[in-house]
């Protein structure tokens, strides 16, 4: 049975043991409530909907239809490591679409924050009811809601992402497993699942992905400096052990420039501001106090690989003042 909301007394979910035990009830719920039919799911490769994913996956198999949309703004890496893990090792029925050039030819010249967000959010939903209107029979639509979601919809905090948003010829039923779960249960579904560390515990990212680090009207260029310069910090993260202990790591790349030097000659080139945070809720947030010997070697790596940088800066703000994301 699907429950429609966490009972009082539901035991938190702390071990494998649980997490394998609440699998083997979804299992067999999903199975009676799809029967033989299709279910759609929008896969951005996130731990809430790569966890709903790989129930799925072990319930109806080939019946799950996974849509993984590349808008252009994912993190270095990232499609190619949901292809590998759902295509290649879980073997989902998985339709990746690549529609980096229609994502960044909206967006451009748009400076906006609100606009560049309402810009995202509207074209993914294109792109996605196009490529389910190429399926027949698929009568679910199964989606990574979690238990502070519905929570946060019924106070007024935020809208609940449901189907809501898709056309009116689109109209599916919805499939919901982990929607009882509080987020550190259902990481811990996902190892129960198999799926990888780093995808599993993988660190917040926003829907609309690199385009609020990369402020004002979004080039190819600048976006491109963040993903690498991103991709660097991550990497010495985790060789640092940081890992995992830091809430939030993220670079950005503001839209101005500065004058600096290199093999004698000038360049007027853009910053890369590094932001680490920690909190336990996001309403308010500390700056992780970083060695300055990582800064140091951070700021040596960043200034020579990536292109179009001259210039690395530490954002030490905590929220309030700041809010988390820069946009």
């Amino acid at each position: 049975m699907i429950l429609e909301r966490r009972p009082d007394n539901m035991e938190r979910i702390t071990t494998i043991e649980l997490a394998e035990a609440f699998v083997n009830e979804q299992l067999t719920a999903l199975k009676d409530q799809i029967g033989d039919k299709k279910v759609l799911l929008a896969l951005s490769g996130g731990v809430d909907s790569s966890v709903v994913a790989a129930l799925l996956i072990k319930a109806v198999g080939q019946q799950l239809i996974c849509v993984h949309v590349n808008h252009g703004l994912l993190r270095k890496g990232e499609p190619e490591q949901v292809i590998e893990v759902f295509r290649n090792q879980m073997d989902a029925n998985l339709i990746y679409v690549d529609a980096t050039d229609r994502f960044l030819d909206k967006l451009a010249g748009v400076d906006e924050p609100e606009q560049k967000r309402k810009i995202i959010g509207g074209e993914f939903i294109e792109v996605f009811a196009e490529e389910a209107r190429k399926l027949d029979g698929v009568e679910f639509l199964a989606q990574g809601t979690i238990w502070p979601d519905i929570l946060e919809s019924e106070k007024g905090i935020k809208a609940h992402h449901n189907a809501g948003g898709l056309p009116e010829d689109l109209q599916f039923k919805l499939v919901e497993p982990v929607k009882i779960l509080f987020k550190d249960e259902v990481r811990l579904v996902g190892k129960a699942l198999g799926l990888p560390d780093n995808m599993v515990y993988r660190q917040p990212f926003p829907g609309p992905g690199l385009g609020v680090r990369c402020p004002g009207a979004i080039t190819r260029d600048r976006l491109e400096a963040v993903r690498e310069a991103d991709a660097i910090l991550r990497e010495e993260f985790a060789r640092n052990g940081l890992e995992g202990k830091v809430w939030q790591y993220f670079t950005v790349v503001p839209d101005f420039k500065s004058t600096g030097i290199r093999d004698g000659e000038r360049t007027f080139e853009w910053p890369v501001i590094i932001r680490a945070i920690n909190t336990k809720d996001a309403m308010s947030a500390t700056v992780e106090r970083l060695p300055y010997e990582l800064l140091e070697h951070l700021t040596q790596r960043i200034t020579t690989e990536v292109k179009g940088v001259n210039r690395v800066l530490y954002d030490m703000t905590p929220k309030p003042s700041a809010t988390i994301e820069y946009e």
